[in-house]
């Protein structure tokens, strides 16, 4: 069964911002793009790398592993480069209240 959870303030997301977030078993990346909320897995799937620690690109709305610089499409989570080829969990999101939920 999915369940809307609330994560966080938008206002403690600001634009540009990376966030790490555990729920249950789950790791989860919070990314905001211009007061858009996205979110997936945080761990790459290559190799075990935080990707809250690395490289957002705005424009492109992907997030790059710092371990071996594979990025990754907050779309859909489908890696754009080499090595990981496995795409992300993608998750959806939503804004009520000034709060940011995501379902799981």
């Amino acid at each position: 069964m999915s369940d809307w959870v609330r994560v966080c303030d938008l206002d403690s997301l600001k634009p540009g911002e990376l966030m790490d977030f555990d729920i249950d078993d789950k790791k989860i990346l919070l990314v905001n793009i211009k007061n858009t909320i996205y979110a997936t897995d945080r761990i790459c799937t290559h190799a075990y790398a935080d990707l809250s620690m690395g490289f957002l690109n705005e424009e492109e709305k992907s997030v790059t592993c710092p371990l071996h610089m594979s990025a990754f499409n907050l779309n859909d989570g489908r890696p754009l480069n080499l090595p990981a080829e496995e795409p992300l969990t993608v998750y959806k999101t939503k804004i009520d209240n000034n709060s940011v939920f995501i379902l799981v």
